[in-house]
């Protein structure tokens, strides 16, 4: 890609988004003046909210072209020129951060969203990311509840196409957790979330508050993933204190939580026998029953494919806990592919699966910050000749998994450097 050229964020050009824009504005304002004595009298609107409405209609109407369309009217464009046009309807979507316009505000974030998801632009994002960081930072403390959701994942998508990370869950994963103090306080605190689901004193289950299961799905699946980024020392407590009471919690009523707990019983597992290979669950036969009945659960009052997705993820879940079987998944992309064959892996391609969607592929052939995190080192630059010879899947799958053995090793060893500061 070539790299971005640097300029006026208040420039503009012909043919441009922003010179669109632009015109559309000159041309609102002149209408105001035709609209104004006679418009006004009738629903007293002051000559700011009517110009507010007309430029809130026309920058969303801009905005519904996609920050990726390349030409128009079917002309072939050189690759410079499609990366010119980019650029600038992604410097307008960054000044629609800035409007006063909350609708104009939340479309710029869509559209910055779909673009961090389909591409790599660490180049153009690291000449810009103060001021994008500090647009969502405004949204996230001053912005409608939609508006806060929609900064938050645009937050994290910059984090990974930055290579770097202040957010919590994934982000603090993206960051590997350099400072363990900062670890431990992000621990608790997805803990605080999730806890509340929690047995009480007799043994059973607190009514869930509306909304509150997925809540408590989202922070358990972060809590997990930064499990994985923890000392030996700190995995046997945590082991001791959340596994009996996440096997309490397989009897929640809401099937997606049922399936991030057992999930996460899974991964904890997989870890406490990576630590010791004789490690067992206290109550591995009440564990066992349990996951027997919610592997053939056939109960009518529930959705089919509720009951359908439920039954598959407990028997990878039974055969794992009773047999250390785990099934195997290849993601393929471009020439390369990456094997997930265990939990903790699982996890980890799955916190990006869901920020990322179906650009994960993208990211993971081209994005320096997920290549390292599965060990593929960096992109690979091809010729057609290497394209053509392909490598057995055997010998990719040694490949694949010797590099993520690497660097579990190498993290480790930082796990072990951490252990006093814990």
């Amino acid at each position: 890609m070539p790299r971005s050229k640097k300029g006026k964020r208040g420039s503009s050009k012909p043919g441009s988004l922003r010179q669109e824009v632009l015109q559309l504005q000159l041309s609102a304002k002149a209408s105001l003046k035709g609209i104004k004595n006679g418009m006004k009298g009738e629903s007293g609107a002051s000559d700011d909210e009517l110009t507010s409405d007309i430029l809130s209609h026309c920058s969303s109407a801009s905005e519904s072209t996609s920050v990726l369309e390349e030409g128009t009217g079917g002309e072939q464009v050189d690759e410079q020129t499609a990366q010119e046009e980019t650029e600038d309807k992604l410097k307008q979507c960054i000044d629609n951060l800035m409007d006063k316009s909350t609708k104009t505000r939340l479309a710029g974030l869509e559209s910055l969203r779909q673009a961090f998801c389909s591409r790599v632009l660490y180049d153009f994002l690291t000449e810009r990311r103060l001021t994008i960081s500090d647009c969502l930072e405004r949204s996230l403390k001053k912005g409608s509840v939609e508006e806060q959701a929609a900064a938050a994942t645009l937050f994290t998508l910059l984090c990974i196409q930055l290579g770097c990370a202040r957010a919590l869950g994934l982000c603090c994963y993206v960051s590997t957790a350099e400072e363990g103090e900062d670890l431990i306080k992000s621990l608790a605190l997805l803990e605080s979330v999730f806890m509340s689901s929690y047995p009480n004193r007799d043994g059973t289950l607190p009514t869930p508050k509306p909304g509150s299961p997925g809540l408590h799905s989202a922070a358990l699946q972060a809590w997990s993933l930064l499990v994985t980024l923890c000392p030996t020392s700190r995995l046997t407590v945590l082991l001791d204190l959340h596994l009996p009471k996440l096997q309490a919690c397989l009897q929640s009523s809401d099937v997606n939580y049922r399936i991030a707990v057992g999930e996460t019983i899974a991964l904890l597992v997989e870890l406490g026998r990576d630590i010791d290979e004789e490690f067992e669950v206290e109550d591995n036969e009440g564990l066992s029953q349990c996951l027997k009945s919610l592997a053939t659960d056939g109960n009518k009052h529930r959705a089919k494919n509720d009951r359908r997705k439920q039954r598959s993820i407990f028997r990878e879940v039974l055969h794992y806990i009773e047999n250390e079987d785990f099934t195997e998944e290849k993601i393929r992309f471009g020439v390369e592919s990456v094997y997930i064959d265990s939990w903790m892996r699982r996890r980890i391609y799955d916190a990006f699966k869901e920020i990322l969607e179906s650009g994960v592929r993208h990211h993971l052939q081209f994005n320096p910050l997920l290549r390292d995190i599965f060990g593929l080192g960096p992109p690979l630059i091809l010729d057609a000749t290497v394209k053509g010879n392909k490598i057995s899947r055997f010998e990719k799958h040694l490949f694949n998994s010797a590099a993520f053995k690497a660097r579990t090793k190498q993290r480790n060893k930082v796990r072990d450097k951490r252990a006093d500061v814990m």
